[in-house]
């Protein structure tokens, strides 16, 4: 009679095959949460932001009469505002998201925790106020490409405008001004960043929380901040692993 296998136990696996895989996850994760990827993440935060509020401001939509949007719709005109708001601006987050990461997981053990749940707060609740303004910006094409509505009138569409700009230039702006005066003051106490970084940031983001809703494209400079952070990171760690 064949012995029965007890309860516990497993069939053979190989050894190395497993091994292999594991040390591959690692890299894999390592790979993902060098200052690299962080570079990267926020250098294309700032093209795909930029990219989707240049296309969301500049649709013939927004300035439209009722036989204008009609028109305008059966053309096919709407399309900058699926392309920036269904595509570029929910990507820019997820990369903002990515860049919040590796920041985070670089600073590590030096990080303060009161200006690191600042930090990692704001940049989550700018994300969704990112989201939340892009669906309300995009809502009425979706409702006539996708569900098959009529057309929207100039009325409905001055209202979703008016939504969507007081969501991204009074609400997402504050909060992107909190998360670059809490990444300045965390950069500066662990000496990640130069302090020439860190006063900017301090700087800009006080613009953000004051002025920008009286000069709305004033919140490009958040990402241009984010990039000159991930063009540094990026110089950094080119002339370290040179000197490897």
């Amino acid at each position: 009679m064949n012995e029965s296998r007890g309860a516990g136990s497993s069939p053979n696996v190989d050894e190395p095959e497993r091994d292999a895989a594991v040390i591959a996850l690692d890299e894999a994760g390592r790979a993902m949460r060098a200052p690299w990827a962080a570079s990267i993440a926020g250098l294309l935060f700032a093209v795909l932001f930029t990219a989707a509020l240049l296309l969301l401001r500049s649709t013939p939509l927004v300035t439209a009469s009722d036989e204008e949007l009609v028109r305008l719709f059966a053309r096919g005109d709407d399309t900058a505002v699926v392309i920036g708001g269904l595509y570029l601006a929910p990507f820019a987050g997820i990369m903002f998201l990515w860049f919040v990461a590796v920041v985070r997981d670089q600073i590590g053990e030096r990080e303060d925790r009161f200006f690191a749940t600042v930090f990692f707060g704001s940049g989550l609740l700018f994300v969704a106020l990112l989201f939340a303004a892009a669906a309300v910006a995009s809502m009425m094409v979706v409702g006539v490409r996708y569900l098959g509505q009529d057309a929207p009138s100039a009325a409905l569409v001055g209202a979703t405008r008016a939504l969507s700009y007081t969501l991204l230039f009074a609400f997402a702006t504050r909060a992107g001004g909190v998360f670059l005066i809490s990444t300045a003051t965390i950069g500066l106490r662990s000496r990640t960043f130069p302090a020439w970084v860190a006063w900017t940031g301090y700087a800009v983001g006080a613009v953000l929380l004051l002025a920008v809703t009286f000069w709305d494209w004033f919140i490009l400079v958040l990402p241009a901040w984010v990039a000159v952070i991930s063009l540094f990171v990026l110089r950094r760690e080119r002339a370290r692993s040179r000197l490897a």
